[in-house]
């Protein structure tokens, strides 16, 4: 693999990760920086380490999890979305700073949910010699950074927009976690 071709993996696999992170931004009604790079961080740190596991594991766990990976990260994102809708709902614009904080939990969540699709990756680096730090470290930066812009501009829009922006967010997490499945169970081209 190229480094033109890296790239376009990297952004391609931080795409997921860009939106769920702009749907973090929604929710802040002031930007906390320490909350930005932490969310760029995880989503950076999962999307680096899924193609090391996938490239370590991908002689013996590959038809376990490719079947599957589609439906987990569904799963994840739309409970996560539904969450945010309810939230949203039942607090409406009363919501305190402390009910909008960055839950670790659920950024673990969110991190492994946009990240399962790279585990994938990690196979294709054996397929083509692509050297497996190099990769990672590319998919890690590229993602950190789309992260951290995806935050920025979701809290532009959100300030704007208060609790119509945490229900749109958790609606926009649901129709990624479709696309994902749709696009692997072949309803949606690639």
């Amino acid at each position: 693999m190229n480094w033109i071709e890296l790239a376009g993996t990297a952004v391609a696999l931080a795409m997921d990760a860009f939106a769920v992170a702009m749907c973090r931004g929604l929710e802040m009604k002031k930007l906390n920086v320490k909350h930005l790079f932490l969310i760029a961080f995880m989503f950076g740190l999962f999307q680096a380490l899924m193609p090391l596991i996938g490239y370590w594991v991908s002689f013996w766990l590959k038809e376990y999890i490719e079947p599957v990976d589609h439906w987990i990260a569904f799963a994840l994102l739309a409970f996560i979305g539904i969450k945010m809708i309810a939230e949203a709902v039942k607090g409406g614009d009363e919501k305190s700073e402390e009910e909008g904080a960055l839950h670790f939990k659920m950024l673990l969540l969110m991190s492994f949910a946009t990240s399962i699709d790279a585990l994938v990756v990690g196979v294709t680096f054996v397929a083509t010699g692509t050297n497996v730090w190099v990769g990672c470290a590319v998919i890690g930066a590229i993602t950190f950074a789309l992260s951290a812009l995806g935050v920025l501009l979701g809290n532009k829009v959100g300030a704007r927009f208060s609790g119509k922006a945490e229900i749109f967010g958790g609606a926009v997490l649901i129709l990624i976690g479709l696309k994902i499945l749709l696009e692997h169970l072949g309803v949606l081209p690639f």
